[in-house]
C-alpha cells in the first residue's frame, strides 16, 4: 500500500495541493460534472448520528446549488434527530429536500438510499460498515465523502483499497474524513517541514487523552432494558471493536494521520505497545480498551510515540511534537507546556501568523470536494486513509496481543471483526483482549 501510488486523475501530493487552491477559489469554473452550478448537485446521508448531521450540515454549505435528498440510519429515531436539526439551521433548511419516501432505515437502507437519483452520497456510520457501504457506493456510481476511520480490520482495509481501484476506474472522487488534512495551518506546518525546516524528523510525540464518551443507556432509560444485544451494541457502538475499531482507531487515529503526513507518508515498519480496561469495566462499556501506548519503528529511523486514554478525572492532553535534526514543530499544543500551536522552533522558527479557526477543517474537506466536482477534477485520497487505518489497526493489535507486529504482518491479517448475519436479536461480546493470551490473526 505504497503512499506514494496516484490514485484515479491526481496523486496524493496533487490532491493536497488542490485541496488548498480549492479553499481559495472565488468562482467555479465551467467544464465540470456539474459545471459552473447550473445544475443541482443531490446528496444523501448513510449514518445520521452527530458526525453525519455535521458533515451534512458542512456539505449544504460548501455549494450554492446542493440539496441533500436522501437519507440513512439504523434508527428512525435517530434519523428524525438528525433531520429536524437540519431543518432548524436558517442557513441550510431550504437545502433539505428529504422526504418521507427518501428517509430509510435498518441494515439494508442504505441500498435503498443508493438507489435513488443522487451523485454525492455521505458515509458517516459506525466504522464496521464503512468497507459495505464505500463499495456499494462505488459500484452505484457515486461521488464519496468518506469518514474516517475507513475499516476496524485488515480485512476491511483491503476491501478499501480495492474500491479506491475502482473508484480510480470509474473516475469518482472519495474524499476522507481526516480533517486535519485541511486545517490551513497546519497544512503550511507540514509544508515547511517537508521542506526542512527542522531537519530530519526524528520522533514525534502525541498524545489523545480525553475524558469518557456518550453513554446511550442514559437516552433510552425506559426501553434499554427490553433492547436486543444486537441494538445495545448498535447504539453504544463506540465500546465495541468490530463497530469502532476501539478509541484508538476511532479517535487517536488523528494523531496517526498526522504522524504519517509529517513523514511524507509513509508507513511504519512495526508496532509494539501495551494498553489495558482498567476504569471503564462496567458491561456498559462493552469490551473496548480504555488506555493505550504504542511505538512504531519506520525505515527512515523515525520513530512515533503515541498514547491515548478515555478515563474521567485524569489529566486531559492532544497534541503533535514533532523532533527533528534541526529543530522542532508542534501542531496541536494542549497539554505541551511552554510550547505554542502551529509554530516551529530552532534555527528556522516560525509560527502561525493569524487567529486560527480549529473548527474550519470540517467545512474545508467539503469546499474541496464539491469545489473539485464543479471543476471536473477527481480527487481520490481513500488509499492514504487506509494506510492510517491499518497503522491504527496495528497499535490495536500489538496491544490486544502483547506482541510486536510488522507492517507485513498486517497486510496479511486474515482478521474479519463482521459478524456472519446483520440482524436485530442476539449477538456475541468478544471477550476483553488480554497481551500474552490473545492470539494475532
Amino acid at each position: 500500500m505504497s503512499a506514494d501510488t496516484s490514485v484515479g486523475t491526481t496523486s496524493r501530493r496533487d490532491f493536497l495541493t488542490y485541496s488548498a487552491a480549492a479553499l481559495a477559489a472565488s468562482g467555479l469554473a465551467a467544464g465540470g460534472v456539474h459545471a459552473a452550478g447550473n445544475d443541482t448537485i443531490k446528496i444523501g446521508l448513510i449514518g445520521a448520528g452527530g458526525r453525519g448531521t455535521g458533515a451534512a450540515a458542512d456539505a449544504l454549505q460548501a455549494d450554492s446549488n446542493i440539496k441533500l435528498t436522501a437519507m440513512c440510519d439504523l434508527f428512525e429515531d435517530r434519523l428524525e434527530v438528525s433531520r429536524k436539526s437540519l431543518l432548524r439551521t436558517k442557513s441550510i433548511s431550504p437545502k433539505v429536500a428529504v422526504t418521507p419516501e427518501t428517509c430509510f432505515t435498518g441494515f439494508d437502507g442504505y441500498k435503498k438510499l443508493l438507489a435513488t437519483d443522487i451523485d454525492v452520497v455521505l458515509l458517516c456510520t459506525s466504522p464496521g460498515f464503512r468497507p459495505q457501504h464505500l463499495q456499494a457506493a462505488i459500484e452505484a456510481g457515486k461521488h464519496v465523502f468518506c469518514e474516517k476511520p475507513v475499516a476496524v480490520d485488515a480485512t476491511g482495509v483491503r476491501s478499501v483499497i480495492e474500491t479506491a481501484k475502482l473508484a480510480a476506474k470509474k473516475k469518482l472522487s472519495v474524499c476522507s474524513g481526516f480533517c486535519y488534512r485541511f486545517d490551513t495551518a497546519k497544512q503550511e506546518i507540514v509544508k515547511r517541514v517537508h521542506d526542512g525546516a527542522i531537519g530530519r524528523p526524528l520522533a514525534i510525540h502525541c498524545t489523545y487523552n480525553t475524558g469518557e464518551l456518550w453513554d446511550r443507556s442514559k437516552d433510552h432509560p425506559k426501553t434499554w432494558s427490553a433492547m436486543s444485544a444486537m441494538e445495545h451494541q448498535q447504539r453504544n457502538w463506540m465500546y465495541y471493536t468490530w463497530l469502532s475499531g476501539d478509541h484508538i482507531v476511532e479517535q487517536a487515529i488523528h494523531n496517526v494521520d498526522k504522524a504519517r503526513w509529517m513523514l511524507k507518508d509513509e508507513v511504519p515498519v512495526s508496532a509494539i505497545g501495551m494498553g489495558g480496561r482498567q476504569k471503564r469495566t462496567d458491561p456498559k462499556w462493552g469490551h473496548v480498551f480504555d488506555h493505550f501506548s504504542i511505538v512504531y519503528d519506520f525505515a527512515s529511523g523515525a520513530k512515533v510515540f503515541l498514547s491515548c486514554r478515555q478515563m474521567d478525572y485524569c489529566a486531559k492532553e492532544t497534541f503533535d511534537h514533532v523532533i527533528g535534526t534541526e529543530g522542532a514543530a508542534v501542531l496541536n499544543a494542549d497539554g505541551l507546556a511552554g510550547m505554542t500551536e502551529h509554530s516551529i522552533t530552532g534555527p528556522k522558527s516560525w509560527s502561525w501568523p493569524e487567529k486560527h479557526d480549529f473548527g474550519a477543517m470540517y467545512q474545508n474537506e467539503h469546499n474541496a470536494l464539491f469545489a473539485a466536482l464543479r471543476k471536473g477534477i477527481i480527487l481520490n485520497n481513500i488509499e492514504s486513509a487506509a494506510s492510517s487505518t491499518l497503522m491504527a489497526i496495528m497499535g490495536r493489535q500489538a496491544a490486544y496481543t502483547g506482541k510486536k507486529l510488522t507492517w507485513k504482518q498486517m497486510m496479511e491479517s486474515k482478521e474479519n471483526l463482521m459478524p456472519d448475519k446483520l440482524e436485530w436479536g442476539a449477538v456475541a461480546t468478544a471477550p476483553v483482549a488480554i497481551p500474552g493470551v490473545t492470539k494475532f490473526v
